[in-house]
């Protein structure tokens, strides 16, 4: 046995010294103390304030939803923001479904409260079903009264008649119905969950979240043989996690935070996203987003997709249903999230509570510190989350995106070890 021991510590430090040498060469300029600096300086003067102070027409409109997208995107208010989104809203009859689309994401991300008379005008007469759903999540957010719930739910069935088929306003009339339970639903076993990966000998990421996005959340990778990935010492490796959106809108909604569910692992890719950054990132697919790639298990032609990817969990887990998540969101349309790193400023997040961590588009993005005068990493989770799931054969398997509960504070490594414990000791 120590043997054994000896030989998975020396393979581990090998991997280890293999991977630090690799991580030293990735390197971007966009990171350097004065490319943030001419970055923020552009970003507030020329993309907000600047398009703000303009006529809102045919000709300066794209530059007005390019705004709207900075201010998700970095959690921007201001008083030019406000003077931008007045502008907006007294144009929203001529603007374009995009430009639509980007305000009300806008709003939704930085002001929770203060437009809902306009969304109220907004909302009784809109008729394009992913605006009115934004629209209604805006007023849910605010109120979350059966009333209101029942007449956003009367509205629907009265504005769309047919329509209220489509799959988006199906899972917003189940969301404003359900979501208030869920969060306090108890999961089913994490054990159950560990042990039936184990047995079908997938490679399996697990990103345990809460319901709040705004508290980051803890991944680790379990090998196909069902054992968790560890440092040199024993250790177990974890990775810190943001599962959240810039805009903080649910899973259903483009951009909104990351689904819970299963994704497949398609490999890794270096992104030339420039807020991406250079760490390889996780290549992920979700449900009816390309399916014939997407099944790592056999899949069974005389049942429907849905028993398919109910199959992919442990049969306690199969009636919960927030895992469905993905299913739904890719069913809607949702597409190309990742698992990345990130290179952008973390102070433009001071005052959150998942600060150092960056939101994203509705990505899992894990924490990277840069340093700003050499372009270089200083750490990465990104890194050591790619790394770790390459280290053993295969480059693909499944990502499982878990809500514990809703505890108002972040995930911590304490939490899941004990998890991981306890299912270690019960396949012993």
């Amino acid at each position: 046995m120590k043997l054994i021991w000896l030989f998975v510590c020396c393979f581990c430090f090998e991997i280890l010294v293999q991977a630090q040498s690799a991580r030293d060469t990735i390197h971007t300029d966009f990171v350097l103390y004065e490319k943030r600096t001419s970055f923020q300086n552009n970003l507030i003067n020329q993309t907000i304030t600047k398009t703000f102070q303009l006529n809102l027409d045919s000709n300066t409109e794209s530059n007005y939803r390019e705004a709207c997208w900075a201010i998700s995107q970095f959690l921007l208010r201001s008083k030019q923001i406000e003077l931008g989104f007045s502008k907006l809203f007294s144009n929203y009859n001529t603007l374009e479904t995009n430009s639509k689309r980007a305000l009300l994401e806008a709003v939704y991300a930085t002001y929770p409260a203060e437009y809902k008379l306009q969304i109220q005008q907004l909302i009784t007469k809109e008729t394009h079903p992913k605006l009115f759903s934004m629209q209604a999540l805006y007023l849910y957010r605010i109120n979350e009264s059966a009333a209101n719930i029942q007449y956003l739910l009367q509205t629907i069935a009265s504005r769309f008649l047919s329509d209220t088929s489509l799959p988006i306003l199906k899972t917003l009339a189940n969301y404003l119905q359900n979501h208030t339970a869920q969060t306090k639903q108890a999961i089913p076993s994490i054990a159950a969950l560990f042990k039936y990966q184990k047995n079908t000998a997938q490679k399996t990421i697990y990103s345990f979240q809460r319901w709040n996005r705004d508290y980051p959340g803890i991944a680790v990778i379990q090998n196909a043989d069902g054992h968790f990935l560890r440092e040199s010492n024993g250790s177990i490796v974890f990775i810190e996690q943001l599962a959240r959106a810039g805009s903080n809108l649910p899973y259903f909604i483009t951009n909104g935070n990351t689904p819970q569910g299963i994704y497949s692992i398609q490999g890794t890719e270096v992104s030339h996203n420039l807020f991406i950054g250079p760490t390889p990132n996780l290549q992920l697919v979700m449900p009816f987003e390309a399916d014939s790639v997407f099944w790592h298990t056999p899949y069974d032609a005389s049942k429907d997709s849905l028993s398919n990817y109910k199959n992919l969990w442990p049969l306690e887990w199969r009636n919960y249903a927030p895992i469905n998540e993905t299913y739904d969101a890719g069913k809607i349309g949702r597409t190309e999230i990742l698992a990345h790193g990130t290179t952008i400023d973390p102070d433009y997040f001071k005052s959150m509570p998942f600060y150092p961590l960056t939101p994203t588009l509705g990505c899992l993005c894990a924490k990277e510190n840069w340093n700003i005068f050499t372009g270089t990493l200083l750490q990465s989770d990104q890194f050591s989350l790619a790394s770790g799931f390459l280290s053993t054969p295969k480059n693909t398997g499944y990502l499982m995106v878990v809500n514990l509960d809703n505890q108002m504070k972040a995930v911590s490594k304490e939490e899941i070890e004990s998890l991981i414990i306890q299912f270690e000791k019960s396949v012993r």
